[in-house]
């Protein structure tokens, strides 16, 4: 398979846009990760259900998603996909929620932070520069998910609030911690290091 023009690069990885070709190495890889993504999320596993759902974030307006690749294979690392429940928010509010995750294969090197920074670099450059404009992400982590909860913390993320029965995950209402960062806390830098988490 031929691998896309990246739309950013970091040392190690390299984001592009959901595509059909990607489907069967995106499946398989997330069929490997199960155990590593449950009871936290549950990308689709099939084609049926990759399809729907890579035409949602491909380019729909108010999503954004992003495949993340190892550049020095391009084999598929993880994803990134920026939504609010239904829409990206723009106006006043210009604030998106974040899902991500990492495959086993990738998991615990580091990669799904590096992609992270990229991503939010994108956000919140002005669109005049390419980016999406946006002020704020959301990260609604829930509590257990010490991974998810590192890799946020390792991107300046700030602690905001904690939801009960937030959202439906794996056949239950579950509580959920509410973090955020807004763009000028990632114009001040931050202590250098590699992100501590892999998945979300």
């Amino acid at each position: 398979m031929s691998f896309p023009a990246y739309l950013v690069t970091g040392p190690r990885v390299g984001l592009s846009h959901y595509r059909p070709a990607d489907g069967p190495e995106f499946t398989a890889r997330a069929r490997e990760s199960r155990d590593l993504h449950a009871p936290w999320l549950f990308p689709p596993t099939t084609p049926e259900e990759y399809e729907p759902y890579a035409a949602r974030l491909a380019g729909g307006e108010g999503r954004a998603g992003f495949l993340v690749r190892e550049r020095a294979t391009g084999a598929l690392a993880g994803f990134v996909n920026i939504n609010n429940i239904n829409n990206i928010v723009l106006g006043a509010f210009r604030c998106g929620a974040l899902g991500y995750g990492a495959f086993a294969h990738a998991a615990g090197r580091g990669l799904l932070g590096e992609a992270l920074d990229l991503v939010l670099a994108h956000a919140f450059a002005p669109p005049e520069d390419g980016g999406l404009g946006l002020h704020r992400l959301e990260a609604n982590i829930q509590p257990g998910n010490a991974a998810s909860l590192a890799l946020v913390r390792g991107r300046g993320f700030r602690l905001e609030g904690f939801s009960p029965d937030f959202l439906h995950v794996a056949g239950a209402w579950r509580d959920h911690e509410r973090w955020a960062v807004t763009a000028d806390m990632c114009a001040t830098p931050r202590p250098a290091g590699p992100a501590t988490g892999s998945f979300a």
